[in-house]
């Protein structure tokens, strides 16, 4: 049977709701492991303080931060599913509902760039990505609200042939002029090559990818592994309180591109937002981390 609108609509109701209220399990534990490791008192006390925190948002059901941040949605289908549903409609729909309904309630954050007047609507909102699946049959949405002070960060410079050295430095760049704004320990999501568009693409994707996961290329295996290593030596720490403690990870994609080389840079704050469903064609819906 063909995945209906009014499924979509709920799910991507949901997806946002829930992913405002729970800190993914392996976001979790990454803050466990950096308890352990954090030399300095003051980082180590906070990033306790932010693990009782996730638990009581979990137990009680409530948000994690009051800037809910605004819908951004990746969608991803697959070339073998049956849909009878307008997607973007049906999303749009979904945070309206959501907008009316969700306790405790979500503040306007959508904001008219020509105006600035806020609300829970605007040209082009929800943020939409579409791809696609081979072969499969299903409909996958991933939720992640962005809000203000990983958004405000995020950067993206061209480079005409730049050595790996070079992209290290600017990623490094960024990351100290970004300081505590977006709320460390940051994800870092890192987009090089292809062309402007698609670089920004591939830095918040990989912003969402697990934290264990690590990268199939060797190149840039190591250089996410310098990279935070690096990150979390400049002393900037859990909210900039000071510490090891300022990446929980890096994660990078690349693309072939000509020899202008854009490399993009994206951050996730501490509660690491994500949330991701699979609608099947069958009817079924998985919800996954």
């Amino acid at each position: 049977m063909a995945i209906a609108h009014a499924t979509v609509r709920s799910v991507a109701a949901t997806l946002y709701e829930r992913s405002l209220k729970k800190v993914p399990e392996d976001t979790k534990a990454a803050l466990r492991w950096a308890v352990e490791k954090e030399t300095n008192e003051t980082g180590r006390e906070v990033l306790k303080q932010m693990l009782r925190s996730a638990e009581a948002a979990e137990n009680r059901n409530w948000l994690m931060c009051s800037d809910s941040g605004i819908p951004v949605y990746f969608v991803k289908i697959g070339t073998g599913v049956r849909i009878d549903a307008d997607i973007k409609d049906a999303i749009t729909k979904g945070f309206e509902d959501l907008t009316q309904t969700m306790t405790p309630p979500l503040l306007p954050h959508v904001t008219d760039p020509l105006t600035l007047e806020r609300s829970y609507a605007g040209k082009g909102i929800p943020i939409l990505s579409f791809d696609l699946i081979h072969g499969a049959d299903y409909l996958e949405l991933t939720c992640s609200p962005k809000g203000l002070g990983s958004g405000r960060w995020a950067a993206l410079q061209v480079f005409s042939f730049p050595s790996l050295e070079t992209i290290e430095k600017y990623i490094l760049h960024c990351v100290v002029s970004a300081g505590s704004q977006p709320c460390p320990p940051v994800i870092v999501g890192v987009g090089i090559g292809g062309t402007f568009d698609y670089a920004a693409k591939m830095a918040k994707e990989a912003m969402l990818s697990p934290i264990a996961e690590e990268n199939s290329d060797p190149v840039l295996q190591k250089m996410e592994a310098t990279l935070l290593q690096a990150i979390n030596r400049t002393g900037i720490g859990p909210m900039g309180t000071g510490g090891d403690t300022t990446a929980l990870a890096v994660h990078i994609q690349h693309a072939a591109g000509h020899g202008f080389i854009p490399v993009a840079v994206c951050f996730n704050c501490w509660p690491n937002r994500r949330l991701s469903a699979r609608i099947y064609d069958n009817g079924a819906i998985e919800y996954f981390e």
